[in-house]
């Protein structure tokens, strides 16, 4: 007998075939604020075009304000002064892009990424000053940069106050730069850089009026940002030891109060841009009884769900960049079909073709409340494992507002080969 979801399923599909096919999406995120797109792998040439696609559309037809990514804030922020014409910034965002060294670069540098912020950078172009559209990274990681990037401004515009960051950074200088040394540490001993952090960050904030006046709004809030930075990074690593679910919310918690912040600060309006496993509503899978929460679900408890679109992705088959370890070489890879009962093998089944879904706001059908095992690639894959491992159980139609579906998937393609320089852990699913 038939599975009556297949043809709940072809009577949903809208085609996906140029960026015209959107519009259905574009009417549903309507006045929302905030569209986070996800991203079914970190290394897959259609989730990036298709994403990127969206993007330029909501710029430019909705108005939308910012661009913020699942990378690292000091890399992030030399393309945003690149792409918003900054005084001695790269004229090419390729050359921001292409400076990224800390592994997996090719999240970021690679040619789909270049092509999106080339084009953010000639339409930025035209406009005042106060109407370019940022590009700007919300993630974690970035412990060391984050606090040589602040000392560094500080000596040049606070001198006075560059002895406590310096004072936060000797902290964290036995470890080598090194986060997981530092996780590890804190595990054995009483050791905890959190309030040199914590003071640092509050001292900026509380200096904020006088110092915008001297140094400009952008440079105060990098500022303050990195400091944001160094004190999620040192949570993060503490908490690292005691369990991947404490280290995800960690995480997770961080990137949403940044894009908070940076709705206050260069918004109102938001794309973000990250994996389906931080995108979509941790309370629609298995994350939710092992205790994690996500952008995604944050988002909508904090800005309400006619306020936020959650929109995934999912393909069927076809190739992608990972590593097959931490730290490894690149290698492009072979995405094999989807394994049998899974939300990708349904799409398959019923459509076999390029497709979009938007979810209805109301009633729904039945397929959209089934739990399925969804695909999530992440920058560490082994194609050999898709027997048991690399679904996460998802109930798609609360999980995400709209679905973007891709039935064959080609890697994309990085601007460099990786410099394994810094391996820092990540938490469960997007490893």
């Amino acid at each position: 007998m038939a599975d009556p979801a297949l043809g709940q399923i072809r009577e949903m599909a809208r085609p996906l075939r140029t960026p015209a096919d959107l519009d259905p999406l574009l009417e549903r995120i309507g006045d929302a604020r905030v569209v986070a797109v996800g991203e079914a792998s970190h290394g897959t040439h259609e989730y990036y075009a298709w994403r990127a696609a969206l993007t330029r559309r909501l710029v430019e037809e909705l108005g939308f304000d910012l661009v913020a990514v699942e990378g690292d804030w000091p890399d992030c922020y030399r393309v945003d002064r690149s792409v918003r014409l900054r005084p001695g910034a790269d004229e090419d965002p390729r050359d921001a892009l292409d400076a990224f060294a800390r592994w997996p670069t090719w999240m970021w540098a690679n040619d789909d990424v270049v092509d999106f912020c080339r084009w953010l950078r000639d339409r930025n172009a035209g406009l005042p000053e106060e109407d370019r559209v940022g590009f700007y990274g919300i993630d974690v990681y970035s412990l060391w940069d984050s606090m040589h990037e602040l000392v560094g401004w500080l000596a040049e515009h606070e001198p006075g106050h560059v002895g406590q960051a310096r004072q936060a950074l000797a902290c964290f200088e036995p470890f080598g730069e090194d986060g997981a040394e530092y996780a590890f540490a804190s595990r054995f001993a009483p050791i905890s850089c959190e309030q040199e952090a914590v003071d640092l960050l509050r001292s900026l904030c509380e200096r904020r009026g006088e110092a915008e006046a001297a140094t400009g709004a952008d440079a105060r809030f990098a500022a303050e940002q990195n400091a944001a930075v160094v004190v999620g990074a040192e949570r993060y690593y503490r908490a690292m030891v005691r369990g991947s679910a404490e280290s995800w919310n960690v995480r997770d918690v961080h990137m949403a109060d940044t894009l908070d912040r940076l709705l206050d600060h260069a918004g109102p309006k938001a794309v973000v841009w990250e994996h389906n496993t931080h995108v979509g509503d941790a309370r629609a899978t298995d994350m939710a009884g092992a205790g994690m929460t996500n952008v995604g679900q944050l988002l909508r408890e904090r800005h309400g769900a006619d306020d936020v679109v959650l929109v995934g992705f999912g393909g069927h088959r076809g190739g992608v960049v990972a590593g097959r370890e931490w730290g490894a070489q690149m290698e492009r890879m072979a995405v094999p079909p989807a394994r049998a009962g899974s939300l990708e093998a349904l799409l398959h089944d019923a459509v076999g073709a390029d497709a979009l879904f938007v979810h209805p706001r109301g009633e729904r059908p039945g397929w959209l409340h089934r739990q399925l095992d969804h695909r999530a690639i992440g920058v560490v894959y082994r194609p050999e494992r898709e027997r048991w491992g690399n679904y996460v159980p998802t109930v798609l139609g609360e999980r995400y507002d709209a679905f973007l579906y891709l039935e064959e998937t080609t890697p994309l393609q990085p601007l460099h080969l990786e410099r394994a320089d810094e391996h820092v852990p990540v938490a469960a699913f997007d490893e």
